[in-house]
């Protein structure tokens, strides 16, 4: 058996995976493909999931947020920043937003590059803005 190396993600392809990954909302995504706004469609998928969110529905947030990290392990330097950036820096929204169960449920699912992320932005965040 060959190793076929994985194709880079870029934005166009990350859209196409966006699409299949979010059913709910892939006629938004779509028109913002259209418009070329990559933010927008992180955006969308951040409010998606906080609608989730305020629904309880944790186990499905985090098959998400594992679903972005397979994305964004193959990803091209562009949509890695725009997951870093919007989709990661999300999850300090989220864990303002809900039980404190729930966010160590989330955490818990997020993988261990997305914490770190997570862990980072939080602790530059604090020594920046004074931010907790």
């Amino acid at each position: 058996m060959t190793n076929v190396p994985m194709q880079t993600i870029n934005q166009k392809i990350a859209v196409e995976y966006l699409k299949f990954f979010y059913p709910p909302i892939r006629k938004e995504i779509s028109q913002l493909s259209v418009q070329n706004n990559f933010a927008g469609i992180m955006q969308a998928t951040i409010n998606y999931l906080k609608t989730l969110l305020t629904e309880s529905k944790i186990n499905i947030i985090g098959h998400h947020i594992k679903l972005m990290e397979g994305i964004y392990s193959n990803a091209d330097s562009y949509v890695k920043d725009m997951i870093e950036n919007l989709f990661v820096r999300s999850f300090g929204s989220f864990k303002k937003h809900t039980k404190i169960q729930h966010w160590n449920l989330i955490f818990q699912y997020m993988p261990v590059q997305f914490q770190e992320i997570y862990l980072n932005q939080e602790k530059q965040d604090q020594l920046f803005f004074g931010k907790k």
